[in-house]
């Protein structure tokens, strides 16, 4: 997360281009939304017990699951101007048509879903959600990043995230009829490689963008540095105060 938010302080700079990261968790974490209380959205001795740490993300939405083995996330940071619309749900489904090129390419059918007040716009396939993601918007400099859910261990996510006033077995049984997976709607497994590299071809033929391969600046490695001194604090994460 504290790359995440360099890479959009260099970009409002002017210092980088529009970038897109692929990128997975290690090790597993839940992220909570920039509001969210963490108390009343996450099971946090459980989390402790099985190693997966828990971030407050500087982007709204709602509380995600990343699994290290189960999940390609992606961020995107670009000049809002520079995708062609100040409308926010225009923003999202053009990056969503990225990702559903993506999974087209996969062999994976997709639908972009435009969300409701509880939650925001997403891909499903056959109703069933396979991707999410959430933004932030700053001195007219977007940053989304999602999920692009490769397999999913539903009894591990449901044991780490609460559902109001439902039990572990509940929520993850009604998380089998509301989440798949690529390997869920392929029927075997598909490498985080692979996925990648269609992430890639979808964002290059959907947005008709040239992509360079390319590592972190000098700048953005230091300003993440500083930045993760907030994402490791209980502070932040715990209460969205800043020192």
């Amino acid at each position: 997360m504290a790359v995440d938010e360099a890479i959009l302080n260099a970009r409002i700079a002017n210092q980088v281009p529009n970038t897109l990261r692929l990128y997975r968790w290690q090790p597993s974490a839940v992220s909570i939304g920039r509001n969210q209380n963490p108390d009343a959205e996450v099971y946090l001795e459980t989390a402790q017990q099985l190693g997966v740490d828990v971030v407050r993300r500087i982007s709204g939405g709602g509380t995600v699951y990343h699994d290290f083995e189960g999940e390609v996330t992606y961020s995107v940071v670009a000049k809002v101007a520079d995708l062609g619309t100040p409308d926010v749900t225009t923003v999202y489904t053009k990056i969503y048509g990225a990702i559903t090129d993506a999974l087209r390419i996969l062999g994976v059918p997709a639908d972009f879903s435009s969300g409701d007040a509880k939650n925001c716009p997403n891909l499903t396939v056959a109703g069933k959600k396979i991707s999410g993601s959430s933004q932030t918007i700053s001195r007219g400099v977007v940053l989304q990043h999602g999920t692009v859910l490769l397999g999913v261990d539903l009894p591990k996510m449901f044991r780490l995230i609460k559902l109001k006033d439902l039990n572990c077995n509940l929520a993850a049984d009604i998380g089998k009829r509301k989440i798949t997976s690529i390997e869920a709607e392929l029927g075997h497994k598909i490498s985080p490689d692979t996925v990648a590299n269609a992430l890639a071809q979808g964002f290059k033929a959907i947005l008709k963008i040239q992509l360079q391969e390319d590592a972190l600046t000098a700048t953005e490695k230091a300003a993440a540095q500083t930045l993760k001194e907030k994402y490791q604090s209980k502070e932040w994460n715990l209460s969205g105060k800043t020192a």
